[in-house]
């Protein structure tokens, strides 16, 4: 699917190291935009890790849109499992951090 810089940027906080992926096609055609994607890894990943868990992840992800010439294209979503419900929760943030993480092929 176009629209996708293709990779997802993994951070490992407590040695520094840092991978890349590829994401796969069935995920950029079934789970659209960052939320979509931040809720599929999130569901993926830690569905059964206490929110308050080093385990659980943080994740910042953008659409297939971002940075393009449009208005509000400058956003990424933030999220995570959430301590208060140990459900879902994100924000949405505009900035030029969103562009530069697309740019950068993430």
């Amino acid at each position: 699917m176009k629209g996708y810089a293709g990779k997802i940027l993994r951070v490992d906080l407590s040695n520094g190291r840092s991978s890349a992926e590829e994401i796969p096609d069935g995920m950029k055609r079934d789970f659209l935009g960052g939320r979509g994607f931040a809720v599929k890894l999130l569901w993926d990943e830690v569905k059964h890790v206490d929110p308050l868990s080093e385990k659980n992840k943080i994740i910042f992800s953008t659409g297939p849109l971002t940075g393009q010439s449009l208005p509000s294209s400058g956003k990424m979503v933030i999220a995570s499992k959430s301590p208060l419900t140990g459900g879902y929760g994100d924000g949405n943030i505009g900035t030029m951090a969103a562009v530069y993480l697309r740019k950068a092929g993430y």
